[in-house]
């Protein structure tokens, strides 16, 4: 099959990922996100283009992590893959935000430990962890459990009824004594997040897994995304209340 050519990025954690792929062209760029990406995001994307001497009109579709992730990341990586496939009659590839993780670390991992089962935590705030388990084989990538929002103790009583063998995300970090890790193999820190995105939107393209602009949307695992630390501490207060 020959080489599409496909714009990515990535705002869905506090690092930002861009990506490039064409016809002897494969560019990836990391660089610090959270408040920076709005601003950023736009001029790295068109100067990926224009270093490589391309044109929004020759982008085959754009590929955008849709999550779960922060709030405000996806919406900016949701507004940025909608206007530019709007502009251009342009296609939209969705990638599990999670699953850029997952990828990223099974390079990181030695040959012999890349294929089986993988788990992602990501820390979500509020003792919470955006979590999934996934598949790799001579196929690729094939989900075990979809993302989900887990408090601590939810995820940890799925973790002693089947202990994870691979764990990659900031979770690690994040809950370092609070999650029973076990003899889990953990990678807590990313190598390439956009290297990883391209690798990721090449096999969504060649899996047909396109979609129209109006179908780019985040995926949020909280029912309401904009409550606040005070509100949670208030249902936690009235819930002890006698």
């Amino acid at each position: 099959m020959p080489t599409p050519t496909l714009l990515a990025l990535d705002t869905a954690t506090d690092r930002l990922a861009v990506g490039l792929l064409a016809p002897g062209i494969r560019l990836a760029v990391n660089e610090p996100g959270g408040a920076l990406a709005s601003a950023r995001l736009i001029p790295l994307l068109m100067g990926l283009l224009h270093g490589a001497r391309l044109a929004m009109p020759q982008v085959q579709a754009v590929a955008f992590g849709q999550g779960p992730g922060a709030f405000t990341g996806l919406r900016t990586a949701c507004a940025v893959a909608q206007g530019l496939a709007f502009a251009h009659d342009t296609p939209v590839l969705p990638i599990d935000s999670l699953l850029i993780v997952a990828d990223d670390a099974r390079l990181q991992a030695d040959p012999a430990e890349r294929d089986g089962p993988w788990w992602v935590a990501m820390d979500a705030r509020m003792d919470e962890v955006y979590a999934a388990a996934y598949h790799h084989g001579p196929g690729g990538w094939a989900p075990l459990l979809a993302p989900q929002l887990y408090t601590l103790g939810a995820l940890a009583d799925a973790w002693h009824a089947a202990p994870p063998r691979c764990v990659a995300g900031s979770a690690i970090d994040a809950f370092t004594d609070r999650l029973p890790w076990g003899s889990a193999r953990l990678w807590p820190h990313s190598h390439d997040r956009a290297a990883a995105l391209l690798r990721l939107a090449e096999a969504a393209w060649a899996a047909g897994a396109m979609v129209a602009a109006d179908a780019a949307l985040p995926l949020y695992l909280r029912d309401k995304v904009a409550q606040t630390t005070a509100e949670r501490l208030a249902l936690r207060s009235a819930g002890a209340a006698p």
